[in-house]
C-alpha cells in the first residue's frame, strides 16, 4: 500500500531492550535492527519501522540533560523523513525525559510516544510487547491524513497520557504511570480510543518546527518536611551558582511560616534564584492564599506552579532558565500553560 506512515524507532536503554541470557540469568541488550523478528507481530501493522540506537545503551537511573539533547537531535534530524517517532526509555526517569523532550519541541506537528516496560522484551510474561506495539500503532494512527497525536505522549499499560502530565507511581505492577491532574488522551481496549478533546492542537500558522537545546541543569528540588531545620534550607538555597529551585511543599502550597525560613527565600529571590512552588501531593494544585500558610509565599512573588508535576517543572525550568528571560517574563511563561503541562 502506497504512502505507509514511516516510523522512527528510538531506543536509548531501559528494561524493555533487554534479553535474558538463560544459561547464565543476565540481562543483556539486544539488537534493535532485529526487531521484526524478535516481535513478528509488528509486520501486521500499516507502517514501515526503522529504528536507531544509542551505541551504548544507558539505564535511566544514567538519564541526564546531555542525553535530552541527544533524543531530541535524532528526532530533529529524522523529523522531516518520518511521520512519527516512538522512544523506549527506562521507565524510572521516563517522566522527566518525555517532559523535557516536550519543551525542547516547539510547534510539534507530528507524534513523539515515549515507552518502555517493567519486564524486559524477552522474558515470558514481558509488558514490553504490548506497550511497543500500541505505542507503534498510536504513532501511526491519521485521520484526514493527519497524524492524530500532534504532541509527547507516553504509553503504558493500555493508556496513553500526556507525557509532561505523568509520575511513575509503582515499581512493581505493570500500571506503572499516572496523569492524576489530565485525563488519558487514548485507551486501548478491544479498540484503540482516542479522546480528541483532550489533544494538543497545534497552533495556527505556526507549523516551522523549533528545537531549544539549551538547558540549564543548576537546579534543585527542595522538598518541606515537618522538622526541617534552618541550616538545611540555608545551605540548599546558597549552592553555588543556583538558578533554580522547585520547593516542594505540603497540600495547596503552604510552607513554613517562620521569619526565618520566609527570610531565606526572600534573600534567594534577590540574587535572582528563581523558586516555583509545587504540591508534594499526587494531585491537586497550588493555590497560594488559600491559607494564612501561603499568603506570604504569594506576597514574595514565589512562582505559582499550579497542578504542574515536580518532574515537568524541573524540566520546564531548565528549558526556561536557556532561554535567559528576565524574572517577570520568567514567572509569566512558567505560570502560562506552554504545552499543555498546567490546567
Amino acid at each position: 500500500m502506497a504512502n505507509k506512515p514511516k516510523i522512527l524507532l528510538v531506543y536509548t536503554g531501559g528494561t524493555i531492550g533487554m534479553v535474558k541470557d538463560y544459561q547464565t540469568q543476565a540481562l543483556r541488550a539486544f539488537d534493535f535492527s532485529q526487531i521484526l523478528d524478535k516481535i513478528p507481530e509488528l509486520k501486521h501493522l500499516n507502517c514501515s519501522i526503522s529504528t536507531v540506537s544509542f551505541e551504548e545503551p544507558i539505564d535511566s537511573s544514567n538519564m541526564n540533560t546531555n542525553y535530552y539533547v541527544k533524543i531530541a537531535e535524532i528526532i530533529a534530524e529524522n523529523y522531516k523523513d518520518f511521520d512519527g517517532f516512538v522512544v523506549l526509555t527506562g521507565s524510572d526517569t521516563m517522566s522527566y525525559t518525555s517532559s523535557a523532550i516536550s519543551f525542547m519541541f516547539e510547534n510539534l506537528q507530528k507524534p513523539v510516544i515515549f515507552t518502555g516496560s517493567q519486564l524486559p522484551i524477552g522474558d515470558l510474561r514481558t509488558d514490553a510487547k504490548e506497550n511497543l506495539i500500541t505505542s507503534i500503532e498510536i504513532a501511526c494512527t491519521r485521520e484526514n491524513n493527519e497524524p492524530i497525536i500532534k504532541e509527547v505522549g507516553l504509553y503504558f499499560e493500555y493508556k496513553l497520557y500526556r507525557a509532561n502530565r505523568t509520575t511513575k507511581i509503582n515499581a512493581e505492577q505493570f500500571e506503572a504511570f499516572t496523569s492524576m491532574n489530565y485525563p488519558p488522551l487514548a485507551e486501548s481496549g478491544v479498540h484503540l480510543q482516542f479522546n480528541k478533546q483532550l489533544l494538543l492542537k497545534p497552533r495556527e500558522g505556526k507549523n516551522e518546527l523549533i528545537f531549544r537545546k539549551n538547558l540549564v541543569h543548576d537546579v534543585v528540588i527542595l522538598k518541606l518536611f515537618p522538622g526541617i531545620t534552618k541550616k538545611v534550607v540555608e545551605v540548599i538555597l546558597n549552592i553555588d551558582n543556583l538558578k533554580g529551585v522547585i520547593l516542594e511543599t505540603y497540600g495547596s502550597g503552604n510552607a513554613p511560616t517562620e521569619r526565618w525560613f520566609i527570610t531565606l527565600i526572600k534573600e534567594a529571590l534577590a540574587k535572582g534564584i528563581q523558586i516555583v512552588n509545587v504540591t508534594q501531593c499526587a494531585g491537586g494544585s497550588v493555590i497560594l492564599g488559600l491559607y494564612e500558610t501561603s499568603t506570604e509565599l504569594k506576597s514574595v512573588g514565589i512562582i505559582n506552579g499550579k497542578d504542574i508535576t515536580t518532574e515537568t517543572a524541573i524540566a520546564k525550568m531548565m528549558y526556561l532558565l536557556g532561554e535567559k528571560l528576565p524574572t517577570d517574563k520568567f514567572k509569566y511563561y512558567f505560570e502560562t500553560s506552554l504545552r499543555g503541562e498546567i490546567s
